[in-house]
């Protein structure tokens, strides 16, 4: 038979009622006391029972973490992060995979999941400030990444227009002036694409090198295949590039098949950088570049957030920016000969 609480109140020479304010989180404990039920409860062996303590508060303990690519590693990884940091808070995170579809992103938005949920994450790609606004579910939303702006609700992204502005920095730093931009529209101020553009013509303007559209190419998709398709175009300029920067990681993999597919060296040909930091970049041939989130933080923190907003935390919506830095590896080394 399994651990109660009553047995916990006698271990501890406390009043049941006291035993469960400790466990439960209802009302505030003295510290002695608090000490002395929790010793009681680790040298028991107690487990609450977390989904009849959901219930008694009308809840269901289950949270989505809803994102574009759920086969992107970085989405993996993210996934990861988020996955644990709920569990250590009482709540099970269910995976929801959007494929970047606008019809996809709304459902989730405006609460028809498949299972009830007490709050959504959600990395939004093909919406809006104007639908996340008209949103009518009134379910707990935290967002990630870059898709919408001044919304009322909690916000977890880098800084994408400075992550972009550091990565081009490092390649004009290094002696390159035909610097080129891989992935997604440039046009498309919902997408954070529109963002690391910006940040990649602020550096070009620093440094003094005119922009030049023909070396900003998007990709329908962002996947390794796109990268290479689309470096595989650029290489067919008069003038092609001497170093690409790719909207993530996945892209930048596709860049360096392209430019190993075509003879071209990297990076004295051709340097390389991407943005996300994967795992898969750290074993590239060669190892790739990168602009590296701070992904543990922006997990834990869309799930902290999530779940303050669940159990009743006020207070106005914030937006965080986790920190980021640049992992320079074998695609940018400097120019040789």
């Amino acid at each position: 038979m399994g651990v109660s609480l009553k047995d916990i109140a006698e271990r501890a020479g406390v009043s049941l009622a006291t035993v469960s304010n400790v466990v439960n989180g209802y009302r505030p404990v003295g510290e002695r006391t608090r000490r002395r039920v929790q010793q009681a409860v680790d040298e028991l062996g107690y487990t609450p029972n977390l989904s009849a303590r959901h219930l008694r508060r009308g809840r269901t303990g289950l949270i989505a973490l809803a994102v574009p690519e759920l086969t992107n590693p970085y989405f993996a990884e993210l996934a990861e992060v988020a996955i644990r940091e709920a569990a250590g808070l009482g709540y099970t995170l269910l995976m929801e995979n959007t494929a970047a579809r606008r019809g996809e992103e709304l459902t989730l938005l405006d609460g028809a999941q498949r299972h009830v949920i007490d709050g959504l994450i959600l990395s939004p790609v093909a919406i809006g400030r104007a639908e996340v606004l008209a949103r009518r579910a009134r379910t707990p939303l935290v967002l990630i990444g870059e898709g919408v702006y001044d919304v009322p609700y909690d916000h977890v992204a880098i800084d994408n227009v400075a992550a972009s502005r550091t990565a081009t920095a490092h390649l004009v730093a290094l002696g390159r002036r035909r610097i080129a931009f891989v992935g997604a529209s440039p046009v498309d101020d919902r997408q954070s694409a529109h963002l690391r553009i910006r940040g990649y013509r602020e550096a070009l303007d620093a440094a003094g090198i005119p922009y030049d559209l023909r070396l900003v190419v998007p990709t329908e998709h962002f996947g390794r295949a796109d990268g290479e398709h689309a470096v595989r175009q650029l290489l067919t300029l008069d003038s092609p590039p001497d170093a690409v920067l790719a909207y993530n990681d996945l892209i930048a993999v596709g860049a360096l098949r392209a430019l190993a597919r075509t003879g071209r060296r990297v990076p004295d040909d051709v340097a390389v950088a991407g943005i996300d930091d994967i795992e898969e970049g750290r074993f590239s041939n060669p190892t790739l570049t990168t602009v590296a989130p701070d992904k543990r933080a922006i997990g834990r923190l869309a799930v902290r957030r999530l779940v303050a907003r669940i159990e009743g935390e006020a207070g106005p919506p914030t937006h965080v920016q986790p920190s980021f830095h640049l992992v320079e590896r074998e695609s940018t080394g400097p120019l040789t000969g």
